[in-house]
């Protein structure tokens, strides 16, 4: 749904990120499910043509855009002739590895009326999870990148499993957007903007900024539309998500994106965090399978989010996992907290009976520490 947003007077803040977003030269560009498809459950050619002339202006001006796609599994609903997305996982697959096809197809095409190549990138949860598999994408982005080719990303529905799910495109698009390197993400779906409630209350109010998360403390922000697994809470998220690692986001809809992407003078921008996390600590904290859990006590904790230290054998407590050298772990407080990831440096049954001991009591090759701090990041941090 789109609604005309009435925002007040912008402070000076938010006029210069709306001006960084634009003038940014690598960006992503997430499409909901409901902006591609029409009312037959198809995907819209006129409405993928607004959205390829958009990207196409602004590429044209010299930025490089990757596109994260929705809707391959309501774009395969009509040419199955279903009304109803399906509910089970095998229907879904079956159903996304119809409208995938559609979906590449039109991208393809309308792209194609300025002469400039589309690459459909598919990718999955375990794909970010696994340091190797992440380079790999990495590395295929930047290509395509240099090869002046504009990717379509979208989740690999047909061969992700139900515990292994970004959950939704826009949990993708942030991840996508940090490890591209991206300097700008955008959230486009059917809303314009962020309200703090239903933008179908008369009474919603718009919400031109967020600063931090104190701005979101009376919003309330809804599930997703028939057709897709998103909505304002997920992309709430996810722009928490890439603005504490450093890239702004701006959200508006689908329909305004000729606006979004020339001026930014629409919809609700988000403050990235001043400095932007290392591609490696993003990836341990937010995509990295963990293969284990580290117990440290109350003075570990307050050591390892004090910034800068190792974790040490003598605060540890306890470990769970059957892990390796080299592994990405939790490390969880007393209370049961998780407050960060670390990439462990020896083996579960090395590391067993070195708890608890000082780096002196260790024998000559295992005073190392357990996770070295230029290895580890805290949630603290990060909040």
């Amino acid at each position: 749904m789109t609604r005309t947003s009435v925002s007040p007077s912008r402070s000076d803040a938010e006029t210069a990120l709306r001006t960084r977003i634009t003038a940014a030269r690598r960006v992503v560009v997430k499409i909901g499910s409901s902006s591609l498809t029409g009312p037959d459950n198809r995907v819209d050619p006129a409405a993928i043509d607004r959205i390829v002339d958009a990207v196409q202006a602004r590429q044209g001006a010299g930025t490089h855009v990757i596109i994260v796609s929705s809707g391959a599994v309501a774009s395969g609903m009509g040419p199955l002739n279903m009304t109803e997305r399906p509910t089970d996982l095998a229907g879904k697959q079956a159903v996304a590895a119809v409208g995938q096809v559609y979906l590449a197809h039109e991208w393809g095409r309308s792209f194609a009326r300025y002469g400039r190549t589309t690459a459909q990138v598919l990718l999955t949860a375990s794909d970010a999870g696994r340091r190797d598999r992440t380079r790999n994408a990495q590395r295929t982005l930047d290509r395509l990148r240099l090869l002046g080719v504009t990717p379509i990303v979208n989740e690999n529905d047909t061969v992700a499993h139900s515990e292994m799910r970004f959950g939704d495109n826009d949990r993708l698009a942030a991840i996508v957007a940090h490890l591209a390197g991206a300097e700008a993400l955008y959230l486009l779906s059917d809303v314009d903007g962020l309200y703090d409630r239903n933008p179908v209350d008369p009474a919603a109010r718009f919400i031109g900024e967020i600063r931090d998360g104190n701005d979101l403390r009376d919003v309330v922000a809804g599930d997703g539309g028939r057709v897709g697994t998103g909505g304002m809470a997920s992309k709430v998220s996810a722009a928490r998500l890439a603005s504490r690692c450093g890239v702004p986001v701006l959200l508006t809809s689908a329909e305004q994106i000729g606006a979004a992407l020339d001026t930014g003078d629409v919809g609700t921008v988000f403050h990235p965090k001043t400095t932007r996390i290392s591609a490696w600590k993003f990836w341990a904290l937010y995509a990295a399978d963990t293969a284990g859990t580290l117990r440290i006590d109350a003075g570990a904790v307050r050591a390892v989010t004090g910034g800068g230290n190792s974790l040490l054998a003598v605060g540890i407590t306890s470990i769970d996992g059957e892990f390796h050298s080299g592994d990405i772990v939790d490390i969880v407080g007393p209370d049961g907290e998780v407050i960060g990831r670390g990439e462990v440096a020896y083996d579960a049954h090395t590391l067993a009976p070195m708890l608890g001991k000082q780096t002196s009591e260790l024998p000559e090759g295992m005073q190392r520490p357990v996770v070295h701090a230029d290895y580890l990041s805290d949630y603290a941090s990060r909040a």
